[in-house]
């Protein structure tokens, strides 16, 4: 049974109560190009999509992006840094802390409308206080028009990537969309997913029956697999990024702009937080070992907060409520390493 609790504005209603304004549109706009410019090769720069787990709270997220910002100038020659402001919470057991679109305040009960105004405000903040545009996973595809005047990169996530209506709505989004391969780790599963969203489709999405052109910039992340046990098996390392690399090259131009970001944290690191150092290290040397690994891994994401480490509740300010992150001390030093072997 469902018991309708609130009524829930439109899109267009609740973006013309909070809109982006034309200077941060512009912004948004120029850091689009940045990165698709990046996933299609007319650069060499790096992407960094980095940020907390999950933005549970709007005052530590803006204070970790404004740091952001200011680290930004001093490596956007070398990198292309997109902040994750990660506003839906996958559960793997389907309870507990849904993320901010859901529950705008974590220790209170959900009130949805409020949590979109309070990540419209947020993401309006953060392009003017650190000139910088962010990613959110489209954990669910029906709440994806309440934001996509907003974010400048798209996750969908590994238990995401063979759902139809995922597929189907990438296809329609003019943004890089990075597709997670799957939990059990099938490249071939994700390379069909990539495909899927490369191509034109026609769909129910809302009250339309729509057509899409494809986007191109859909690609492929490695976030590490689960195998029947439960353990985390990482697929980071040389020999899987070339599979990869094969299977783009096996689809003879089928799939556009071939392109792999590593997640250096869940099943990559076993979400030992500190584990994406070394992680990144290990794809970084690599990059200069092989000519076309360096062509196709297009950059990282990066799970990292002002506090390392996690925590059940909100008390520490700047530490994350879900999976634990590097702090910003570690997520400085790695930013500008990356930077300089880049």
């Amino acid at each position: 049974m469902f018991v309708k609790q609130a009524h829930i504005p439109s899109p267009e209603q609740l973006a013309a109560e909070l809109p982006l304004t034309p200077e941060l549109a512009a912004i948004k706009k120029e850091r689009d190009k940045l990165t698709m410019d990046v996933i299609a090769g007319r650069t060499d720069k790096l992407l960094l999509i980095i940020g907390p787990c999950s933005a549970h709270e709007s005052a530590p997220v803006l204070e970790y992006v404004r740091r952001l910002g200011k680290l930004n100038e001093r490596v956007k020659d070398k990198l292309v840094i997109v902040p994750r402001i990660y506003t839906n919470k996958p559960r793997t057991k389907g309870v507990g802390y849904k993320g901010m679109f859901s529950q705008p305040d974590p220790e209170n009960k959900e009130d949805i409308v409020r949590g979109i105004r309070t990540i419209r405000e947020l993401h309006i903040n953060a392009i003017s206080e650190s000139g910088l545009s962010a990613a959110d996973e489209m954990l669910y595809p029906e709440n994806y028009p309440f934001l996509e005047d907003l974010l400048t990169y798209i996750a969908v996530g590994a238990r995401s990537s063979e759902n139809q209506m995922h597929r189907l709505v990438s296809s329609g989004i003019d943004l890089p969309v990075g597709i997670k391969n799957p939990m059990g780790g099938s490249i071939p599963v994700m390379l069909n997913s990539i495909f899927a969203a490369q191509s034109p489709q026609v769909f129910k999405y809302g009250n339309y029956q729509v057509a899409t052109d494809g986007n191109e910039y859909a690609h492929a992340v490695l976030r590490g697999m689960v195998d029947s046990y439960g353990n985390d098996i990482p697929n980071f390392h040389y020999e899987t990024v070339m599979r990869v690399f094969e299977g783009y090259q096996r689809s003879k131009g089928e799939l556009k702009n071939p392109a792999v970001i590593i997640d250096a944290n869940h099943s990559n690191s076993g979400k030992q937080f500190k584990q994406q150092i070394r992680i990144v290290e290990e794809v970084m040397q690599n990059r200069l070992y092989d000519a076309d690994f360096k062509k196709i891994v297009k950059g990282f994401m990066i799970e990292s907060f002002l506090v390392e480490g996690n925590q059940k509740h909100d008390i520490v300010f700047g530490q994350s409520i879900t999976d634990p992150c590097l702090g910003w001390e570690d997520t400085e030093r790695l930013v500008l390493d990356i930077a300089e072997k880049a």
